[in-house]
């Protein structure tokens, strides 16, 4: 955003690099890993490398799927002379959507997992709520053999239950 905002601003797309790295500095301080890969990347141009090259390797070290075909899209840009500073912002809109969208999902998933969690802690505790509130309520379930069998078969489906809830809520965005 900050590189789509200095194009517009009039800068050069080299320098609209080196402004972003100043605000990425003030916002989130000198050693975090955007600054230094801006860093980097201003190093590179001080050394005349080039700018789709520098983004590429960026992409690459940092193994960000949205970094390299942003780099594929703007060598693409610069050298058929299409319009940057309008690639540059539907590039932006594109990454926004595209991170609010797996912000949601993470959201949507963490309540499923709160969900579980809740639903794997809900019959001990009305087992512990009944056995408080009216002891000797589950003797016939633990003192005959057929109350063991019925238990027992009841732990096996919480157990198979536990396992299948845990396998849905593993889920990997």
């Amino acid at each position: 955003m900050s590189v789509s905002t200095s194009q517009k601003a009039g800068y050069a797309l080299e320098n609209a690099f080196v402004v972003a790295y100043k605000d990425m500095k003030k916002l989130y301080g000198e050693q975090a890993p955007i600054c230094k890969e801006l860093r980097r990347i201003c190093k590179g141009l001080r050394n005349n490398i080039v700018l789709e090259d520098l983004l590429y390797e960026m992409g690459e070290r940092t193994e960000n799927t949205y970094i390299r075909e942003f780099a594929n899209v703007f060598s693409v840009a610069k050298r058929s002379g299409g319009n940057i500073t309008q690639m540059l912002e539907e590039t932006v809109a594109q990454i926004t959507i595209q991170t609010d969208v797996e912000k949601e999902i993470d959201v949507m998933i963490s309540a499923g997992k709160m969900e579980a969690r809740i639903m794997e802690v809900v019959p001990f505790a009305i087992m512990a709520y009944v056995g408080i509130m009216n002891p000797g309520f589950f003797n016939s379930l633990y003192d005959t053999f057929a109350g063991d069998v019925i238990m027992t078969v009841c732990l096996v489906v919480y157990l198979v239950a536990y396992a299948v809830i845990e396998k849905i809520i593993d889920v990997k965005v």
